[in-house]
């Protein structure tokens, strides 16, 4: 049953009343008034109609009508911002749409983790190294990698930097899903030289005939890119996870149509598992704005979270609103997650459920480097599926951290990464991530799990 709730007006800044965590603290308070003001001068980087939209299409994947695939970079980065770069994690991601369409025959809803995707949780406030004890590395909207006092002091001034390249972003995926390379006539330019020669390289290009071929038949019969957009454009949408919110309540807007509020920075903003209080500052802040929410749920929540989290960022019990993005590792999942949708699915509470394969399968290899292992990224997904089917619900997304770049920093797949190899090419600014050839080869993958849901 639905919990009535009532609550107090809820205004932008009513955050700043209730406790918070994973926020830093700006030493130069008067620097901070001045680029929150410049900040709030600012236009929009999305638009309230782009949001509404988008939970239109949210409500179709919680009723296991469409799936959501949302993905993209750990944390974005002010140093390896480049059009290539945005236009690789771009080919990616509708590339494995294309693959989860084909197969699952159902909309694909495409959300990139980018264009804000600037602000880390830490697990330690601290970070020490040969004796030196500094401020932890939060991302480059708040301070600098680099291991010196100066680059770790909260500088807010990095706000308006990762505004601006955000701007910039948003600008060119609009122009990618848009301007022609979206166009289903260029399946095959999607897939990434690198990925090519690989066995699920091969195999995307085999489905790039069929969908080739079949784009001929429909020509054939009168259906072009010409006459039918929908072969030639994509919708697109970004995210961020909404951790520092001196930057996200600067770009509240009021809709000049509804008059409701929405957090213009993205289209869909989450809040994490180590900032979901249910009297903290995050979900106080997410309450009030009316574009579609997400938050991480590890193996510890309870019934009672999850019922607290409904109420408070979805009192009118709105389908496609909220996104509960469950995080708990490959192990954890089989156990938790059985008992946890046993008391919640009962309760008739419009929930997306998506999976986060990556954050609760993270290990420390010998090598001393952050890595997970790519069977147990796939497992949990695996669970995940297999869950839901048993419950009666619907797994109705996946939340991935990955990149266009062939790098290494998770080990597994068909290319048979090792934990000696984790070197030759470990570039993320936090956490790691799959490379494209992993993305592509797990999109299959979720592709036959999402075909057997469908027919079920």
């Amino acid at each position: 049953m639905q919990k009535e709730v009532q609550t107090k007006e809820w205004f932008p800044e009513s955050w700043r009343d209730f406790p918070i965590k994973q926020h830093p603290i700006y030493p130069d308070q008067e620097a901070l008034k001045e680029s929150e003001k410049e900040l709030k001068s600012y236009p929009p980087l999305v638009f309230a109609g782009e949001a509404r939209n988008l939970k239109e299409r949210l409500k179709q994947a919680s009723c296991g009508k469409a799936f959501l695939l949302q993905g993209g970079d750990c944390a974005e980065s002010f140093s390896h911002f480049s059009a290539i770069n945005i236009r690789d994690m771009f080919k990616i991601i509708i590339q494995m749409g294309a693959i989860l369409t084909f197969a699952g025959s159902c909309p694909i809803i495409k959300v990139g983790r980018l264009a804000g995707q600037f602000a880390k949780p830490r697990s330690s406030d601290t970070e020490e190294v040969d004796g030196l004890k500094l401020p932890s590395y939060r991302g480059d909207m708040i301070n600098g990698i680099e291991f010196d006092p100066t680059s770790r002091i909260p500088d807010p001034k990095r706000m308006l930097r990762a505004y601006h390249q955000s701007a910039a972003t948003l600008n060119l995926i609009r122009a990618f899903a848009q301007g022609g390379l979206a166009d289903l006539n260029e399946v095959h330019r999607w897939n990434l030289s690198f990925v090519k020669n690989n066995d699920f390289g091969k195999k995307y290009e085999e489905l790039a005939d069929r969908i080739t071929q079949t784009l001929g038949f429909m020509k054939a019969c009168g259906i072009s890119t010409q006459n039918t957009p929908i072969l030639k454009e994509t919708e697109f949408y970004t995210s961020h996870e909404a951790l520092l919110l001196h930057y996200e309540e600067q770009l509240v807007r009021q809709d000049s149509l509804s008059g409701q509020w929405y957090d213009c920075s993205a289209h869909m903003l989450w809040i994490g598992e180590r900032t979901r209080e249910l009297d903290g500052a995050h979900l106080e802040f997410l309450r009030g704005v009316k574009n579609p929410v997400g938050v991480k749920i590890g193996p510890n929540a309870t019934k009672e979270d999850i019922l607290g989290i409904c109420d408070i960022l979805n009192p009118q019990n709105e389908p496609g609103r909220l996104n509960l993005i469950v995080r708990m590792g490959a192990e954890n999942i089989k156990t938790r997650l059985p008992a946890l949708l046993g008391q919640i699915n009962p309760e008739g509470r419009e929930i997306l459920w998506s999976c986060d394969p990556m954050h609760g399968n993270t290990i420390k290899a010998s090598s001393g480097y952050k890595t997970r292992v790519f069977d147990s990224v796939l497992s949990e997904v695996k669970s995940f599926f297999e869950i839901h089917q048993a419950q009666g619900s619907h797994a109705g997304g996946v939340h991935l951290e990955m990149t266009g770049q062939d790098v290494t920093e998770c080990v597994g797949g068909s290319q048979a990464i090792t934990e000696a190899g984790l070197g030759c090419n470990y570039n993320t600014q936090c956490d790691p991530r799959l490379n494209a050839t992993q993305a592509i080869e797990l999109a299959f993958l979720i592709a036959d799990m999402l075909k057997h849901q469908n027919r079920s």
